[in-house]
C-alpha cells in the first residue's frame, strides 16, 4: 500500500512539476534571448487561462477555444515585447526588470477590474476522471499535462535543432552582435522568443486551470516554483530548466504527502537553498570565473 500512495504522490509531481517546467522554460528562453529575467511570465498562465474562459463562454468547441487562445496569447507576447521590453532594449537590466514587474501588476489589476476576483472553474479537456493502474489513480488531466509537455520538449527540440529558425533564434541567444553581422534580423527573433514565451505560460495556466481554478493570483505562486526551477536546473539552462520544474514538484508533492501539506511550499524552497548551498550554478549550470 505504501508503494502504491508513493507512485501516487510521484504521478502528480511529475504533472504538477511539468507546470513548472513550462513556465520556466519561458524564463529561460527570455533570459537567453533578451538577457532579462521577465517577472509577468507567470501572469502569461493567468490571462491564458482567463482568454480560455472567455473563448468557452463564447460557446466556441474546446479545441477550437484552445487555438483561439494560444493565437491571442502569441498576439499578446509580441504587445509585451513592444510596449515593455522593446523600448528599454538599450537599456541596463535593472529597467527592463523593473519594466516586466511593473507589466505584472498592471496585468493583474487589469483582469481583476475586467473579469472579477472570483475564482472560476475551467472543464476538462477530457470526460472521464481518469484510470486506475495497478492501484494508482492517474487523473486525465494529469494525463494531459504529462502528454502536452512531452509533446511541448519535443516540438521545441525540433525546432532548435532541425530548423532555419530556430539556428536564428540560438544565435540570437549566444550572441546578438554577431548575430547582427550575420544578417540575422536580432529585434525579430527577440519578438518570437517573447510570443513563445508567452504561449508556453498560456498553456500552463490553461493546462493547470481545471485543478486549481482560474483566478487573479494562480500565476504568482506557479512563477515563483518555476523561477525556482531555473535556478535548481542552471540558470539560462533550458534543459535545467525541464529538469528543475519536475525536481521542484516531485519534492513539493512529496513533502505533502509524508511531512505536512500546509508546508509544502516552503520544502520545496529549502531544496533550493539546499541546490544553492551544495551547487550554486545548478544542475546544469556551469562555473563562471572572472579575473579580477
Amino acid at each position: 500500500m505504501d508503494l502504491t500512495n508513493n507512485l501516487q504522490v510521484l504521478f502528480q509531481g511529475l504533472a504538477l512539476g511539468s507546470i513548472y517546467a513550462l513556465v520556466a522554460l519561458g524564463f529561460v528562453l527570455i533570459i537567453r534571448a533578451a538577457n532579462v529575467v521577465n517577472f509577468a511570465q507567470g501572469d502569461f498562465a493567468m490571462v491564458g487561462a482567463y482568454l480560455m474562459l472567455a473563448a468557452l463562454s463564447a460557446l466556441m468547441p474546446y479545441w477550437l477555444a484552445f487555438l483561439v487562445a494560444m493565437l491571442a496569447m502569441g498576439v499578446f507576447g509580441w504587445l509585451f515585447n513592444i510596449g515593455v521590453y522593446y523600448p528599454l532594449r538599450h537599456r541596463s537590466f535593472l529597467p527592463v526588470l523593473i519594466s516586466t514587474l511593473g507589466a505584472s501588476i498592471f496585468l493583474q489589476n487589469l483582469t481583476l477590474a475586467v473579469a472579477g476576483a472570483q475564482p472560476r472553474p475551467l472543464p476538462k479537456l477530457l470526460d472521464f476522471d481518469g484510470v486506475h493502474i495497478a492501484g494508482v489513480f492517474l487523473d486525465s488531466q494529469y494525463l494531459v499535462i504529462l502528454v502536452v509537455t512531452a509533446a511541448c520538449v519535443g516540438f521545441q527540440y525540433f525546432i532548435f535543432e532541425h530548423t532555419l529558425l530556430g539556428k536564428k533564434l540560438q544565435a540570437t541567444s549566444q550572441d546578438k552582435d554577431m548575430a547582427r553581422l550575420l544578417g540575422i534580423p536580432v529585434a525579430r527573433m527577440i519578438a518570437i522568443t517573447f510570443m513563445y514565451s508567452a504561449a508556453l505560460g498560456g498553456l500552463a495556466g490553461i493546462l493547470v486551470a481545471p485543478i486549481l481554478f482560474v483566478s487573479i493570483g494562480m500565476g504568482s505562486l506557479i512563477a515563483l516554483k518555476a523561477f525556482a526551477a531555473t535556478i535548481v536546473g542552471g540558470f539560462g539552462d533550458v534543459k535545467g530548466a525541464i529538469v528543475g520544474g519536475l525536481f521542484i514538484g516531485i519534492v513539493e508533492c512529496f513533502a505533502a504527502y509524508h511531512i505536512s501539506v500546509p508546508y509544502k511550499d516552503a520544502y520545496a524552497f529549502l531544496m533550493l537553498l539546499v541546490i544553492l548551498i551544495v551547487r550554486p550554478q545548478g544542475l546544469f549550470g556551469e562555473k563562471i570565473s572572472e579575473k579580477a
